[in-house]
This record gives C-alpha cells, structure tokens and sequence, in this order.
C-alpha cells in the first residue's frame, strides 16, 4: 500500500512536471490554467495511470511489437481526456498534441527516475543501511 502511494505521489509530480516543461516549450499553441492546474494535472495521471496497464497488456496479447510505445500512447490519450474534461488545459494543432505528448513522456520518465531519490532520500539511505547491516 506505501509503495502504491509512494509511485503514484511521484506519478503526480512527474507529470506535473511534464506538463509545465512542455506548456513553456510550446508557448501558445499549449495553455495550463493556473487554478485548475492541479486538477488538470490529477486527471491527466489518473488516466494515464488506468490506461497504460490496459494499453500494455493489449500490445503484448495482440501485438508485442507495440509495447515500447504503449507509455507515450498512454501519454497522449490521457492528454486528450484531460483536454476533454478539464478547463485547464489547451492544445491547439495536430503537431502541437504530438509535440507535446512526447514532451511530457520524456520529461516525466526523467522526473520518475529521479524524483525518488529526491523525495524519498531518506528512506532510501535507512534502507540501505539496513542491507548493509544485514
């Protein structure tokens, strides 16, 4: 139950993160409203969340050759939820959606790898005292 709380706390602020690198990227052609930003945000994981696990495990029963892209397919279909549902976020043009889905999938597969060494640092070093005690 903590590490499900735990990944998606870092889920949460990855994708927040993403969302903010690719808004200040694409300049107009992208808008985050300010105070529904964190809604915004909380739909957009939330999707991504439930669609990537169904998305994965279509590709690896009908076509395994997919599965490396079922993450930033995932990205964009959460976009356009989020897009649909919130009023806090905006894309204009076909380029604009693709650029964007790729933005915020590199910059939150960067931030997930690094934000729980970040966040939970200090659980990380009494875990690897513990190893090292053992």
């Amino acid at each position: 139950m903590i590490r499900l709380l735990a990944t998606t706390v870092v889920a949460v602020i990855a994708n927040a993160v993403g969302l903010i690198v690719a808004n200040i990227v694409l300049g107009d052609r992208m808008s985050l409203g300010g105070a529904v930003f964190v809604i915004a945000v909380l739909i957009f994981t939330g999707v991504e969340l439930l669609v990537q696990p169904l998305l994965r495990q279509t590709a690896i029963t009908k076509a395994p050759a997919l599965l490396g892209s079922t993450a930033l397919v995932a990205t964009l279909v959460s976009l356009i939820v989020t897009n649909l549902i919130s009023d806090g976020l905006r894309i204009s043009g076909a380029t604009t959606w693709l650029l964007a889905a790729v933005i915020i999938w590199v910059v939150s597969l960067v931030a997930q790898m690094l934000l729980p060494f970040v966040i939970f640092k200090k659980t990380l070093r009494r875990a690897s005292a513990a190893r090292a005690a053992v």
